[in-house]
């Protein structure tokens, strides 16, 4: 069903819009260009009024969890809104389903041809394999050390890091020049910076469950910065260990997040109803830019499980589970005891009446 993919507008339209009428009948663009001028459309054309209604569904999921709250347990009205309630879930799994397995497959083959490893060879595209977070930090070298002053000056290097659900390679930037054939194709005149390119030289990798993370920061005195210790192992023995250095407490934190081992239970956490900790609520909705970041709509009310010096939060939104990172500016804090309590009955009696109906159609 195409158009159930547009609630992301990630997805280009070109590919989910049909395209033969555009091209086998040539009275198409000329009829189109005049009911989008209509005075009864707005001046919004086509791509308007197929994409608005898919990015409404999370708000009336919201609607239609508020309407939930206030039914009366075990009454019809129950029943029915639970009904609906699971009905738009599923559309919405099915939406962001859809888009997600097309981007991690696009990543998948851009990052292939950009990733290249000294030894042995790496098969990287696998369906099973999606990147979870990447980028650069700075490896710190110990062996080359000097002392200024009451501190230790520390050497460092770029070292990027490609962090996978099943695996992480740990890579050094390289410069590729274009040449013979796919030079010819670049538009003349061809400066330095479009004949060349950066390239990923993978020196080490490791499976997920081989990492061993340790923070640093608090504990290495003499040392400034966001420091912490990573091994990488094969089975019970070392096979590489590095110490690394972030730009900022966050991105610190983000990475050994990032690095410990997976939920058994995927990226869905579960939420006691009596554990009372720090919540906040959605004040404007945020889009996640990075991969570890949690989309946010607004009136979204998260479990707070990380906060940083330099204003990021680590969540877990209690109406599906799912967490991530997100600005604390985005968000404001729940500082009502009674009205954290009550969050927490009411989504764990969602939950029951959901698991109830699912019991019962099975």
């Amino acid at each position: 069903h195409p158009p159930t993919h547009l609630a992301c507008p990630a997805v280009p339209l070109s590919v989910l819009l049909p395209s033969p009428p555009r091209h086998e009948n040539p009275r198409f663009p000329g009829i189109l260009a005049r009911l989008e001028e209509d005075p009864v459309c707005q001046r919004l054309p086509l791509t308007s009024f197929l994409i608005l209604p898919f990015q409404r569904i999370t708000r009336l999921k919201m609607l239609v969890e508020n309407i939930l709250k206030r039914t009366a347990p075990g009454s019809r009205d129950e029943d029915t809104a639970t009904k609906a309630f699971n009905e738009l879930k599923k559309l919405i799994k099915e939406c962001n389903s859809s888009v997600q397995s097309m981007k991690r497959t696009e990543e998948l083959i851009h990052l292939n041809k950009k990733i290249h490893f000294e030894s042995k060879i790496f098969p990287l595209i696998s369906q099973s394999r999606w990147l979870v977070k990447h980028g650069e930090l700075l490896e710190v070298d110990t062996q080359s050390m000097s002392i200024s002053g009451t501190k230790f000056k520390l050497p460092t290097r770029p070292v990027y890091l490609h962090l996978f659900n099943d695996c992480l390679l740990l890579s050094r930037k390289k410069e590729a020049v274009y040449q013979g054939h796919e030079a010819a194709l670049l538009p003349a005149p061809r400066p330095r910076s479009l004949r060349s390119t950066w390239k990923f030289a993978v020196f080490v990798h490791a499976k997920i469950g081989q990492l061993k993370v340790k923070d640093l920061s608090q504990k290495v005195q003499g040392f400034s910065g966001y420091i912490f210790h990573l091994q990488l192992c094969d089975g019970p023995q070392l096979k590489h260990q590095i110490l690394l250095k972030a730009h900022t407490e966050s991105e610190k934190q983000r990475w050994i997040t990032a690095m410990l081992p997976p939920d058994p239970e995927g990226s869905r956490e579960q939420i006691s109803e009596n554990e009372d900790r720090s919540q906040v609520q959605c004040i404007k909705s945020y889009k996640a830019q990075e991969h570890d970041e949690l989309t946010l709509e607004k009136a979204d009310i998260l479990q707070v499980k990380t906060l940083t010096s330099d204003g990021w939060v680590e969540g877990i939104r209690l109406s599906d589970g799912e967490r991530g990172w997100f600005p604390q500016s985005y968000v404001e804090e729940i500082t009502s005891r009674s009205a954290r309590l009550r969050n927490l009955r009411e989504n764990n009696r969602i939950k029951c009446a959901t698991q109830k109906l699912e019991e019962e159609y099975l």
